[in-house]
């Protein structure tokens, strides 16, 4: 829309120019501008374009001033915008002295109306909440009802969302409570007018901009529409505003404050007006006060998680497994095609600091002497599959033990979904793709990835889980001399054996030779506690010519009992050790017997970061010896 401008009233008039205006009277001068103002009036465009003589004339005024001066007014609203008549036009004329002239300027490009009032003064300077000054916003007091205690409350997002942990004991449960701002209806019904003027806006993929640059993106909206609709809240309030918008379009929604909570594990929504269930890492199963009450945000939820992901999920192909943002794992169904109580989504969270030897020393699901066995054998190129049930912590130790991988050594890992993180530099992750349709174009599996895999020459492979027709060329590999570590899912030795050998696997019994160790991990119960432990760890020696039967040897057994590991005190792989580079058994003892100390001491000082334990393995490969002095004589240096 073009703006009306009135100019001229505002600068006196030279001698020459008031004795011309004295001699010609008002009510002609009036009937004289009359056609060329409706002309104007009646062609804006052209009027703009090429201005009368008589707007020349009654403004002294460059063109360059006029837009300086309307660059500096505020635009109308919409509803106030309504021209005036020819009449009023002409009666505004009549009354103001000198007579103003009417110039029609064509509009700007359209800009946002914050970047507009940037123009007209100094920027204003929002002031930041601060809860000592403003007040907190979230309000932890609770009275709890009779036979409920409150356990413990714990910040996961401060100051916005807290975990509250309360027990019941009239069902003898525990519920997971996330306590968040409390927000009135009117700054629910602001949210969704700041929702809707935020999807008019953004024109742009927060998945290919970097995830500081979405959220700065996110607030300059946000303050457009408040500056557009002249909306001025205090920083209180402004805070719980912009945490929900962020939680929304850059979090995780409702489940947000959930995934900023390290104990958790697992989350997981069984469908519509079912509250959601986690897996906390001391509570263990608890329900949540959460729910969605909606197919539409529920089906919509699921979507959004599907698309980050770079995933399609539809009434067509309903269910979908894959990665967050984060490295979490997630599967997903969508409607009731599937599930009978609507859309659902089961989340296994990513540690983002990897797990170290160290910590499974420090929970006990291995000993120091243990680690130290298969910290020498990683060390001289034994392959081994970590088998156990579901959580049991195959994939856990996995990526523990890969620590003790040779610095330079090249390695190629083979997954499904990103789990593996490794310090190393020589290091190529690799990961599954499905297909681009319905006939499998495009696709490539395990057994691709790991064909692929044996062609770069590597000198140890970790494949993520064997179940198929890629678990023989696994141990085709093995026999041909590569190093390889994988898990499975059986609960014994016995059991991983028939897995094995039979469809779709299929590996024959003279290849599973090849495999030097199976660790067999459980979950079990301690004392009514949760608890992951090694159960055995068995060398796999030969095949009996006579009975076909694997020949094994139990090198360290869990006696649930006691709660311990116990080492058998003979070991094979020890003697291959021994003969490969000449030891005696005092050397190797010696050696198991350092490495123990090693892990201890690291233990007890509390060395838990994946880089920092594996620059002190290195520094043990590179030279044991000055390492063992450095530690015994108290020296932190190396750390």
């Amino acid at each position: 829309m073009a703006f009306k401008i009135k100019i001229g009233s505002g600068k006196t008039k030279s001698k020459k120019e008031a004795d011309k205006a004295e001699k010609k009277p008002e009510s002609a001068e009036l009937a004289a501008q009359k056609p060329s103002l409706l002309s104007r009036l009646k062609k804006p465009a052209e009027s703009a374009r090429a201005p009368s003589p008589e707007s020349e004339s009654a403004s002294p005024k460059p063109d360059s001033e006029i837009r300086k001066r309307i660059s500096r007014i505020k635009p109308l609203k919409a509803e106030k915008s309504q021209e005036p008549s020819d009449e009023e036009i002409l009666t505004e004329s009549a009354d103001e002295q000198p007579t103003p002239a009417i110039i029609e300027i064509p509009p700007e490009p359209k800009q946002g109306l914050l970047k507009r009032l940037i123009s007209i003064g100094p920027k204003k300077v929002r002031e930041a909440y601060n809860p000592d000054i403003h007040g907190v916003l979230v309000d932890l007091t609770y009275t709890p009802p009779q036979g409920v205690e409150e356990i413990e409350v714990y910040p996961v997002n401060p100051p916005f969302a807290y975990i509250r942990i309360t027990y019941n004991y009239q069902n003898h449960e525990y519920l997971y409570e996330i306590v968040e701002p409390h927000y009135t209806d009117t700054e629910t019904n602001l949210l969704n007018e700041l929702k809707k003027g935020i999807f008019e806006r953004v024109n742009v993929n927060t998945r290919q901009i970097a995830r500081e640059m979405a959220a700065d993106l996110l607030e300059e909206m946000m303050n457009e529409i408040f500056a557009d609709y002249a909306i001025h809240l205090d920083p209180k309030t402004y805070a719980k505003i912009h945490y929900q918008l962020h939680k929304d379009f850059l979090g995780n929604g409702m489940v947000d404050a959930i995934m900023h909570d390290p104990f958790i594990e697992d989350i997981s929504c069984d469908g519509i007006e079912r509250y959601l269930f986690v897996y906390h890492s001391k509570y263990e199963s608890m329900e949540t006060n959460l729910k969605y009450f909606d197919a539409t945000s529920l089906d919509s939820f699921v979507t959004k998680l599907a698309q980050r992901a770079g995933k399609h999920i539809s009434v067509a192909e309903p269910m979908l497994d894959a990665t967050m943002s984060d490295g979490s794992r997630i599967q997903m169904t969508l409607g009731t095609e599937v599930t009978a109580h609507g859309s659902t989504f089961t989340i296994r969270k990513f540690k983002e600091v990897p797990i170290t030897p160290t910590d499974l020393i420090e929970w006990g699901t291995f000993s120091p002497l243990s680690i130290a066995f298969l910290w020498l054998a990683v060390e001289n190129g034994k392959s081994c599959i970590f088998a156990g049930g579901t959580a049991s912590g195959k994939t856990t130790s996995l990526n523990a033990i890969s620590l003790f991988i040779p610095p330079l050594a090249k390695i190629v890992t083979l997954e499904d979904t990103r789990e593996l993180k490794l310090p190393h530099a020589n290091w190529i992750p690799s990961v599954t793709r499905e297909s681009f349709d319905i006939a499998g174009k495009g696709e490539i599996d395990m057994y691709e990835l790991l064909k692929a895999a044996l062609r770069q020459r590597p000198e140890y492979l970790i494949v993520g889980e064997v179940r198929g027709k890629e678990a023989l060329t696994l141990f085709q590999a093995m026999s041909t001399g590569h190093v390889t570590y994988s898990t499975m899912h059986a609960d014994s030795v016995s059991s991983a054996v028939h897995r094995l050998e039979n469809p779709p696997i299929s590996v024959p019994r003279n290849m599973l030779s090849a495999l030097n160790l199976i660790c067999v991990q459980v979950q079990a119960r301690v004392g009514g506690q949760r608890i992951r432990r090694n159960k055995q760890i068995i060398e796999i020696l030969d095949i009996d010519p006579r009975t076909n039967e694997l020949i094994t040897n139990e090198v360290f057994r869990w006696r649930q009992a006691t709660d311990e590991i116990t080492y058998s005190g003979k070991s094979y792989i020890l003697e291959e050790i021994m003969e490969a580079h000449g030891w005696d058994e005092e050397r190797v003892r010696r050696d198991l017997i350092q490495r123990q100390e090693v892990l201890e001491w690291m233990r007890k000082r509390d060395i838990r970061d994946y880089r920092e334990v594996s620059n002190i393995v290195v520094s043990y490969f590179r030279d044991s010896e000055g390492l063992m002095e450095q530690i015994r004589s108290g020296d932190n240096e190396l750390v």
